[in-house]
């Protein structure tokens, strides 16, 4: 019953900044984690960022510095704040969610960095 809708990907030029947010609808009564993965194109789909419930991020090591994750639990959003990107930021940005044991993804929303 539980969708997640992104939004915020699109076309940015090496040096811009991109908001990802992602919205779950339906009832979510706990999150154990949200958080974002990203699959570039030939490759496999890897981890970004993460946030649990105690507010611990962690941050893949080619983002460190440059993205931070947040989520605002009243409306059970998760957004991921990329600044200073890069071409190697291309590629489609899933929204995870795990809540109550159970895995939620998003459809994908696709940033691209290029001059």
């Amino acid at each position: 019953q539980v969708q997640l809708v992104e939004s915020g990907g699109g076309l940015v030029q090496p040096g811009g900044s991109l908001r990802l947010s992602c919205a779950a609808s339906g009832s979510i009564l706990h999150t154990d984690r949200m958080g974002w993965y990203r699959q570039a194109p030939g490759k496999e789909r890897q981890l970004v960022a993460n946030i649990i419930n105690g507010g611990s991020t962690t941050y893949a090591d080619s983002v460190k510095g440059r993205f931070t994750i947040s989520r605002d639990n009243s409306e059970n959003t998760v957004y991921l704040q990329m600044n200073s990107l890069k071409p190697e930021d291309t590629g489609v940005y899933y929204c995870n969610i795990v809540s109550n044991g159970w895995t939620y993804w998003g459809q994908g929303t696709q940033v691209t960095v290029s001059s």
